[in-house]
């Protein structure tokens, strides 16, 4: 299940409550996509100072949640459910609110849809990217990929790795060993500046592929070597990036062509790239 929900191709940020059986959303992220502000942080305060003088509190239907930022790490941040939602759009003017409620009902329904069957959300995550570009080739390794990734994040939280500094690290080190790069230096080689571009988003094939064959590696030398806390998961990043490592330098000699490439998918999607390489073959 994604935590990112698309509104005219804009992101929102959100999360399940499986107790409650409701979505929680961003209310920066809605207010962004509404009012087209650039500054939603500041228009959320103003609004909220606003309807307080008015005798509303808004702060009242949100609650606090962690969610993952631009930055990689998760902060606090004011979320709302589609009732708390609901209200809080009454007090934006926006000619995107009612088709926003729109959204938010088939979202919540959406949802209840893919408890009932999980492979309704692999189906919606394949169609968000094709809508976004990608060709049929690239997003079946792109989810394949993700599925993968659930897989480890889940060991290491099985593992007593905690979710944000030392997920980051690990990453790092995966990435380091497979590539020789660590993320960070990866989205620079690509071009990629802002703190909302997803790396993998922007990887070719083979890319992507080697990425799943490092995490993947990973998983099964934690398990097998049953591997506990920071230290010992951090060693096992390391192999687990390396069996990819030594994978990608051995084709790399093979075929005299570089797997680590500065392409990105910013100015022209990756399905046109895709044929237009098909073209010149």
């Amino acid at each position: 299940m994604s935590n990112i929900k698309l509104f005219e191709s804009k992101k929102i940020r959100s999360q399940w409550n499986e107790v409650e059986q409701k979505w929680y959303f961003s209310v920066v992220d809605v207010i962004e996509v509404l009012t087209e502000s650039d500054k939603p942080r500041d228009y959320w305060y103003r609004l909220k100072k606003r309807e307080k003088d008015n005798g509303i509190e808004l702060s009242t239907f949100c609650r606090q949640l962690k969610l993952l930022s631009s930055d990689g790490k998760q902060y606090l941040t004011d979320c709302a459910n589609v009732e708390g939602l609901l209200r809080i759009i009454q007090s934006i003017p926006s000619p995107k609110a009612e088709p926003f409620k729109l959204w938010l009902a088939r979202v919540g329904y959406e949802r209840l849809e893919e408890i009932e069957n999980p492979e309704l959300a692999a189906k919606r995550m394949r169609e968000i990217y094709k809508a976004k570009g990608y060709s049929d080739e690239w997003v079946e390794k792109r989810v394949r990929g993700i599925a993968v990734r659930d897989e480890l994040t889940n060991e290491w939280k099985n593992r007593g790795i905690k979710e944000n500094i030392e997920f980051a690290i690990l990453t790092s080190e995966i990435s380091k060993a497979t590539f020789g790069l660590t993320p960070k230096e990866y989205k620079e080689l690509k071009g990629l500046k802002k703190k909302n571009e997803n790396l993998r988003d922007h990887m070719t094939d083979l890319e992507l592929i080697f990425t799943m064959l490092g995490e993947a590696s990973t998983t099964e030398i934690a398990k097998k070597k049953n591997a506990q806390g920071f230290e010992e998961n951090k060693t096992t990043a390391k192999k687990g990036g390396k069996v990819a490592g030594d994978a990608r330098k051995a084709l790399e000699l093979e075929t005299g062509n570089n797997v680590v490439t500065n392409e990105n998918y910013l100015s022209q999607p990756e399905e046109q790239k895709r044929k237009k390489l098909k073209g010149k073959k």
